[in-house]
């Protein structure tokens, strides 16, 4: 059996209180914002790697930036359309894990077919066991 550690999933934290989220002027990009959304777990380094991935090959990657730090998610942005860079950051999520799904899945398909190949590898090795009884059978016979 495969020792291949299967992630979780996280999502953003709903609902939550708006006034306890982090909002403040990002000290390096004069016109971005930093703003931390709160996760309902901590993701761990699987989950994060899918994630990156994601979000870094988005088309949107010019204008804002993503970062797992601990149970939050830090979006560094333009307040420009901010709903839509909400919605950005949701779906990005979603892809996160739905790729999970997918990592899940195989992993169960690949363990069916594990589990398969010993059970057929287990009553070969019962057959052949049986032939030789048969065949012993017959030496002693004649």
């Amino acid at each position: 059996m495969s020792m291949e550690r299967i992630s979780r999933k996280a999502n953003l934290l709903k609902p939550f209180n708006v006034d306890n989220i982090e909002v403040r002027k990002d000290e390096y990009f004069a016109d971005a914002f930093i703003v931390d959304l709160p996760l309902d777990s901590m993701p761990d380094h699987i989950w994060q790697d899918i994630f990156e991935s994601k979000w870094r090959t988005s088309r949107h990657l010019w204008d804002r930036k993503l970062f797992v730090i601990g149970d939050k998610l830090r979006l560094v942005t333009s307040p420009d359309d901010f709903q839509a860079k909400l919605d950005w950051v949701e779906a990005m999520i979603h892809e996160a894990n739905n790729a999970v799904d997918e990592q899940i899945l195989a992993s169960e398909r690949e363990q069916e077919r594990r589990t398969k190949d010993e059970v057929l590898k287990q009553t070969l090795w019962e057959e052949k066991a049986r032939i030789e009884i048969i065949k012993e059978t017959l030496r002693r016979k004649f």
